[in-house]
């Protein structure tokens, strides 16, 4: 199974996601913002990356950027509840930044793992 990191500034977004993901067999990397996820990737990387748009410090249409620039085929799910203008606007704009895939939250444990299995399938 894959080794994938999970970067969200929300506990209990990456409790729940890193919960789906285990149950799969998955094993998990958390951080909390896009500094901490891109420091994370460079020293260990992972299989796949699934961040949150909407973060402090490093937020997520950057942190796609520079994970692109970093490694051209590395698998990238963007997540996204939204903000005042709603999820659909974020996660449309993390395609053109590298996003493979995405996923409004909440989803379900089916639909995440879905995406991760197509995207993980695409790059082997």
């Amino acid at each position: 199974m894959a080794k994938i990191l999970v970067i969200d500034d929300e506990e209990l977004a990456r409790f729940t996601v890193r919960k789906y993901l285990m149950s799969a067999g998955h094993s998990v990397i958390e951080a909390k913002d896009g500094l901490e996820g891109l420091a994370l990737q460079d020293k260990d990387p992972c299989d796949l990356v699934i961040t949150d748009i909407i973060m402090p410090e490093k937020e997520g249409l950057e942190t796609i950027l520079e994970l692109r620039q970093a490694d051209s085929g590395l698998p990238i799910i963007a997540i996204s509840g939204g903000g005042r203008e709603g999820y659909s606007d974020y996660l449309e704009a993390a395609r053109p930044f590298g996003a493979n895939c995405s996923l409004a939250k909440p989803f379900s444990q089916d639909d995440l793992l879905s995406a991760v299995e197509s995207c993980l399938s695409k790059t082997s």
